[in-house]
């Protein structure tokens, strides 16, 4: 209640608390506690009402047949979905785009451009959009989201964000996958669940890894794995930290991540360096620390709700980037998206335009903007909200917030 959110007491496997709340009259019931909690959560809502949607957050993999049995509409696999988003931002093995969102038939996709002929050009210069179709929306430099400038150098760290079509990105994997990085693993530090969905993410793409795990009882595969600390540099050094292209730190206690980022940015000043955040507030820490990219438990965790109650794909972008749909502002209908100037006002790039059942992917600049369209633009959050409170003063049409 302090913090403005509204609570009530009362047992959470207990059928009369559901009941006191109305729960029968929710949007959503959202389990998130263990994982034999969350099925009783479920199964108890079900003896209320058996028509709103209950989602239930799983640990282990095990447990969602049997939370689905128990009445659960979605289940959420947190760990399996922040491995596989931490696996997504490697610099290992080639350089073809990796996926990270789909809006009908646009995609947006991240892309390591070292070791391809990109880099040290500007963005205007590698003439990217005429070869492929694509649009670069944005990149990533050591964690930081930057809005592309035509001028703007593409560096060996660089991770560019494109938007476009599946026929776009296939032309643009034609032309880098070639440009392969050197076969050194990455290196994986915690061998828990998280450590274990990014291991899989790694292999389905054939990029080479190693775990470095503690406990012996997690240790698969001795082929991939290497049993020790990972503070011990020759725990480390065995494991490849001098020639991996990227480390990925996975473990569920975020201080022991805030000291390892640390220690290998000090092994390794120039290797990507990825991060789990179990706490939001340890996110800015994390990236102080030495991590190009954060990737935090809570966050797409409240991602996935919001995306399950809008009926939306549950996947996120990154701390703090999003796609999102909004009307075409009246004040902008009928000027060209080259007059609207909505990249230069709000920092959102506009990706896509939906209008008459159509999504036109990387519209023309020079068409007038339809008054029933809606468009789907990529931004920060804080860019999201400059572009509501720009245009909501004007506009009082409902606008759906979308995240993919």
């Amino acid at each position: 209640a302090d913090e403005g959110v509204q609570v009530m007491v009362g047992e959470r496997d207990n059928l009369d608390t559901y009941v006191r709340l109305r729960a029968e009259r929710s949007a959503m019931v959202v389990a998130t506690g263990d994982d034999l909690l969350n099925v009783n959560i479920a199964f108890t809502v079900r003896a209320l009402t058996a028509h709103i949607p209950v989602v239930a957050v799983a640990r282990a993999p095990e447990s969602i047949d049997i939370m689905e049995l128990a009445g659960s509409t979605q289940v959420i696999h947190l760990p399996e979905m922040l491995g596989r988003s931490l696996a997504r931002r490697t610099m290992g093995g080639d350089a073809r785009a990796n996926v990270i969102g789909r809006f009908g038939e646009l995609v947006i996709a991240e892309a390591p451009v070292i070791g391809t002929p990109l880099v040290g050009k500007a963005i205007l210069g590698s003439r990217l959009r005429e070869a492929t179709g694509l649009t670069v929306v944005g990149l990533w430099e050591r964690g930081s989201f930057q809005l592309p400038r035509p001028d703007t150098i593409i560096e060996a760290t660089t991770v560019l964000v494109l938007a476009g079509s599946e026929e776009q990105l296939s032309r643009f994997s034609d032309l880098t996958v070639i440009y392969n990085q050197p076969e050194s693993p990455v290196l994986i530090l915690g061998g828990g669940r998280v450590g274990r969905a990014a291991a899989h993410a790694l292999a389905v793409r054939e990029v080479p890894y190693r775990i470095v795990e503690k406990d012996a009882s997690r240790i698969r595969d001795p082929a991939t794995y290497v049993q020790g600390s990972a503070a011990d540099i020759d725990v480390l050094e065995t494991a490849g930290i001098r020639e991996a292209p990227t480390t990925i730190v996975t473990t569920n206690d975020d201080p022991t991540n805030i000291y390892l980022t640390v220690y290998c940015r000090r092994l390794r000043p120039e290797m990507q360096i990825i991060s789990r955040a179990t706490l939001e507030r340890n996110v800015a820490t994390l990236h102080r620390a030495g991590a190009d990219f954060v990737m935090s438990y809570a966050s797409m965790g409240a991602n996935a709700i919001y995306n399950v109650l809008e009926h939306n794909d549950v996947v996120m972008l990154a701390e703090g980037l999003d796609v999102f749909r909004q009307p075409v502002p009246r004040r902008l209908v009928g000027k060209m998206l080259s007059e609207s100037k909505i990249r230069e006002t709000t920092g959102c790039s506009v990706v896509a335009l939906e209008h008459l059942g159509e999504v036109v992917i990387n519209p023309a600049p020079d068409k007038p903007l339809p008054a029933t369209a809606e468009l789907i633009l990529i931004g920060t959050t804080q860019g999201e909200r400059q572009f509501v409170e720009l245009y909501a003063e004007v506009d009082g049409r409902r606008r759906n917030k979308t995240k993919v």
